[in-house]
């Protein structure tokens, strides 16, 4: 559950089902629910999120079965899914954002299907890699992490996005407890590893437009956390 300290970040709902003196009184019916109301329009948005979502699997498929990934189909692959993860995660961070300028408590309901999203696309990168380009190689996996700073980092990102997750359902927020805001802090440094790892990478190529951009993005989204942070902490 988010504490006052710092926004909630990422794979997660915007917060837990209510405490349980307010559920307590949900279910005797002496009040209204523990939640507000959904908007009308939140399930209709959430089935065009989930289907934009969707987009870049499909985008993949069609271009796979129409023989259009190129001259090195397991390079596009690897490319595309790695950057639409770190796109994914550039949305998720935008949420709280965008609910603070707009006044839309229910924006903070997409967050975690992004989230997730997010997940999902590392998950084909990294299985991409693991599987087409080193065809299961522990061995070569690892030399590829200890000496390549940008696989070192994606490596160190992917392995971070685990737990959150893990932790995304309603369920482990309420058992976690406060202990799930901590965690899921974890999302700043898997923004900025995912944000060094494609810099990196594209740098030995000399092809930094894209990496400048993302890397814009992410530390603006950070850097706007960091002053809310500040700000709650001087009115405290």
């Amino acid at each position: 559950m988010a504490t006052n300290d710092m926004p909630p970040s990422t794979l997660t709902p915007a917060r837990a089902t209510g405490t349980s003196t307010a559920a307590r009184t949900s279910r005797a019916g002496a009040a209204g629910p523990a939640r507000a109301a959904a908007p009308r329009w939140l399930v209709p948005a959430k089935v065009l999120v989930f289907a934009a979502g969707l987009y870049p699997l499909a985008r993949l498929v069609l271009f796979g079965l129409t023989d259009r990934l190129g001259a090195n189909p397991i390079e596009f692959v690897t490319r595309s899914t790695g950057l639409w993860t770190l796109v994914m995660l550039c949305v998720t961070l935008a949420v709280t954002p965008l609910r603070r300028v707009t006044g839309v408590p229910a924006l903070l309901r997409f967050r975690r299907m992004i989230g997730l999203f997010a997940f999902f696309y590392a998950v084909l990168h990294f299985t991409t890699y693991l599987w087409f380009d080193k065809w299961f190689d522990v061995v070569a996996i690892l030399k590829d992490v200890g000496k390549r700073p940008f696989i070192t980092v994606g490596f160190a990102a992917f392995v971070l996005l685990i737990p959150l997750a893990a932790t995304s359902p309603r369920a482990m927020v309420r058992r976690l407890g406060r202990h799930w805001a901590t965690l899921h802090r974890a999302i700043y440094a898997i923004a900025l590893f995912g944000a060094l790892h494609f810099w990196w990478m594209r740098a030995g190529k000399h092809d930094l437009a894209q990496p400048k951009l993302y890397a814009t993005i992410v530390a603006v989204l950070l850097g706007w956390r960091l002053l809310a942070w500040g700000w709650r902490r001087i009115r405290v």
